[in-house]
């Protein structure tokens, strides 16, 4: 039965585990200081064009994003989030668990806006409410729609004028970053935020992804964050050697374009089909609208995600991956294809 459940079913890229199986037996300093996590982190500020950048490999996105929240507010300060935001469901109130409020905006693409923002604001007014100080978002959103870079230039200029923050969750970013007709690049990500991640558990890694802290402002005994949350391991080569072996010759950026080109072959034999498609998503996460009879035969047959119900309809998340190969794509729009 093959997995369309996530894009991290797989253990990691063949070039992950070549360089950590080469470097097994050479022995090195720990707590991320030695010399594979150092050149990883020179081959992002590279890519990201940004020299100055503070850079930390954090084992996962949960504890990544609790780590870049947290350490930005004040006891009083809250962050604002799209209601499908990833820290509000599917993160067991880590956020909340640090003493800060999450504020929800609705949206339909599960994308922010100014103008969703906004109304937001002004109802926290003064000191008897928590103070908006951060805004989350996500690129891939957990929907598989994606920022361009007007949009995410226009969210951040925003941010500035209301004296907001702007951090981006890039668990899912590879495929943002590649997806059809996308023009955002990894320096305007850097460009346009204060803080954001590379995922690397969704893109090949093993597990990790890096935080990276172009604001200098909140860089200040960050270090110090990371280690009283159990977040600095001893062996933190580990993750920097993982992040080194994607950031070479353009691996991070080619695993990514891999898992959205199955997608777009699935979302184009999906519509072929006549099924509906519950967001126009360019990147590796497809929602399809199904007859129940057709869901609970794909269900039977894939393992995949039940993303919502009717009594009519199903809506199943298909997700692939790096490693997702063009047979396994083949093989469910034939099936798809025999029971229309």
């Amino acid at each position: 039965m093959y997995s369309f459940r996530n894009d991290y079913s797989e253990g990691a890229h063949p070039a992950v585990l070549r360089l950590l199986q080469e470097t097994n037996f050479a022995q090195s300093i720990g707590y991320g200081e030695d010399e594979y996590c150092l050149k990883a982190k020179e081959l992002i500020r590279q890519e990201i064009n940004c020299a100055d950048a503070e850079i930390y490999f954090i084992s996962g996105g949960t504890q990544t994003n609790m780590l870049a929240i947290a350490a930005a507010l004040r006891p009083h300060e809250a962050v604002i989030a799209a209601q499908s935001g990833h820290i509000c469901v599917h993160e067991a109130g880590a956020i909340e668990a640090t003493g800060h409020k999450i504020i929800m905006a609705a949206t339909s693409d599960g994308k922010l806006t100014p103008e969703l923002i906004t109304p937001l604001l002004e109802e926290h007014r003064d000191h008897h409410m928590v103070k908006p100080r951060l805004l989350y978002i996500s690129d891939s959103t957990e929907i598989g729609t994606v920022y361009d870079g007007e949009e995410l230039a226009r969210l951040y200029g925003f941010c500035h004028e209301h004296g907001l923050l702007l951090y981006l969750d890039g668990a899912r970013l590879g495929v943002a970053l590649t997806a059809l007709g996308n023009q955002l690049t990894l320096a305007q990500v850097a460009a346009y935020t204060d803080c954001f991640s590379i995922g690397g558990t969704k893109n090949g890694a093993l597990f990790g992804e890096a935080l990276v802290i172009c604001n200098e402002t909140l860089r200040e005994d960050f270090i110090y964050q990371v280690k009283q949350r159990g977040a600095l391991l001893a062996k933190g080569r580990v993750l920097g050697l993982q992040f080194l072996a994607l950031f070479t010759e353009g691996l991070y950026l080619e695993n990514a374009r891999h898992a959205n080109e199955q997608a777009l072959r699935l979302k184009e034999g999906i519509k072929q089909c006549g099924y509906r498609l519950l967001a126009d998503s360019p990147t590796n996460q497809q929602f399809v609208v199904v007859p129940r009879h057709i869901g609970e035969m794909l269900m039977e047959k894939y393992q995949c995600e039940l993303w919502h119900e009717s009594p009519e309809d199903l809506t199943i998340r298909f997700v692939t991956s790096w490693a997702t190969p063009a047979s396994a794509i083949d093989e469910l729009l034939a099936n798809l294809v025999a029971r229309k």
